[in-house]
């Protein structure tokens, strides 16, 4: 069984270069389609009549808790695959199934915690996440219905992660565009067919979601997948477990990073800017996903790469991989980013043309995103670390630019600056957290086999 497993997993034979393309393309449409779950929720709420910029800050201002939710899908499903690819590296095949089961329950589990709290105390959470008496409405409307799908949301982005670590990338675009793609059509038929405005954008997210979760536990179910998803594997077994949230911690932490960030700026934005600055870096933020999405796509076909050849103790694989998914990483974000230098006004325009917001979400634009191409370096190198089971410093270089940077230079900056100062924040904080990613990875690269075998995985 076991030699059968190694002998149809790619991950440790065929060139690097090759699976890059092969893991991460996929991965990089799907998660640009993926994207497109709160973008094109923005973009059909800005363009509704009755709800416009309102309706925008709504969404907005749910944004932080929804990245709380997406983070636990991140990590039960990062770390749990992180643990995958490694057992499965090491031919410990039957142990590779047990990271499987116990984070489908983890997954499952931690939907279901956060729709009940979710419900219980959801109008405190949003005034808390800065939600003025104005947006508060629109906000509630749409997240009371977003937390019925907690479950299925966090399953079905976890999952996706072991069908990569399975050998299958196309079946995890697959889930992406199985999800996203019903819900731009579910959108506009809830949204104005129905005449559910915000509550109809949400239900056409949590029903998309289901899609996923159908799909996705059906693949580990099916003949397709390598790896099963066994009952037995389910019931959950501590070492496991904390072997699954220790892999995955530096990628929560960002995610919760992200959250608090965003609260941040909204709470920041609301004093300097209105609710027209809040609905303005609403869109920037949407921008933001789309132009950072690829390069999520890359992390993720990179990791069991990575994480498969470190634990067959191929080290010449492992830096090729981080070498190569670096400089492709670094490639597509200049793509997204010189659109935003050429024709910013046509970005911020399909969200809404009113023009004050216009003028205010091209100005943000252009400054927010001032060093963007730098920041792919910075991501995949710290991906790197994650990838072979170094979590404490994947989980510092995490830090650094939304943490250690980015939140203190808003604070800091507006305080002086007013508006100016948090959207010059930003190109600050990816030019310092840039530097830090050197200094780590440079140090990782130049010591992996000697820490290799000082260390067990």
């Amino acid at each position: 069984m076991n030699s059968t497993a190694v002998v149809e997993n790619p991950l440790g034979n065929d060139p690097i270069f090759r699976l890059i393309v092969r893991f991460s393309l996929p991965a990089i449409v799907g998660m640009v389609v993926n994207a497109l779950y709160n973008v094109v929720d923005r973009i059909y709420i800005g363009n509704a009549p009755n709800l416009g910029a309102q309706g925008i800050a709504g969404i907005t201002i749910g944004f932080p808790i929804m990245i709380i939710l997406m983070a636990f899908g991140v990590l039960f499903g990062i770390g749990g695959a992180t643990l995958f690819s490694i057992r499965n590296g090491q031919k410990r095949t039957d142990e590779a199934e047990e990271a499987l089961g116990n984070a489908f329950f983890l997954l499952v589990a931690s939907g279901i915690i956060f729709m009940i709290l979710g419900q219980i105390f959801l109008k405190p959470l949003l005034t808390l996440f800065g939600a003025s008496a104005e947006v508060l409405p629109y906000s509630m409307a749409y997240m009371r219905v977003i937390f019925f799908g907690a479950a299925f949301q966090t399953t079905s982005m976890g999952l996706n992660h072991f069908i990569r670590g399975d050998g299958n990338p196309k079946v995890a675009m697959l889930t992406m565009f199985l999800g996203a793609g019903s819900n731009i059509v579910l959108d506009p038929i809830f949204i104005y067919g129905f005449g559910w405005g915000m509550a109809g954008a949400a239900w056409a997210t949590i029903l998309s979601q289901s899609f996923s979760f159908i799909w996705v536990t059906s693949y580990f179910l099916g003949k397709k997948s390598k790896a099963k998803l066994r009952v037995k594997h389910i019931r959950p077994r501590w070492d496991v477990v904390k072997r699954i949230t220790v892999l995955g911690t530096p990628s929560f932490v960002l995610q919760i990073t992200s959250s608090l960030l965003n609260a941040v700026l909204n709470m920041t934005l609301i004093k300097h800017g209105g609710d027209l600055g809040i609905s303005a870096m609403g869109i920037v933020n949407s921008i933001q996903t789309l132009l950072l999405m690829p390069v999520i796509g890359i992390n993720q076909g990179v990791i069991p790469i990575i994480s498969f050849n470190y634990g067959a103790r191929k080290y010449d694989r492992v830096k090729q991989a981080t070498r190569q998914g670096i400089l492709s990483a670094t490639a597509l974000i200049c793509i997204g980013y010189i659109a935003t230098r050429t024709i910013p006004g046509v970005l911020v325009g399909m969200f809404n043309r009113d023009p004050q917001l216009m003028e205010l979400g091209t100005y943000a634009l252009k400054r927010w995103f001032l060093l963007t191409p730098i920041t792919g370096f910075q991501i995949v190198s710290g991906i790197f670390f994650q990838a072979i089971g170094r979590s404490k410093t994947a989980m510092v270089m995490t830090l650094t630019r939304q943490g250690l940077f980015l939140i203190p230079a808003i604070l800091i900056l507006a305080s002086l600056y007013g508006l100016q100062g948090i959207l010059w924040a930003a190109p600050i904080s990816d030019g310092l957290s840039t530097l830090i990613a050197a200094i780590f990875y440079i140090d990782g690269m130049k010591n992996l086999e000697k820490r290799a075998l000082l260390r067990e995985v």
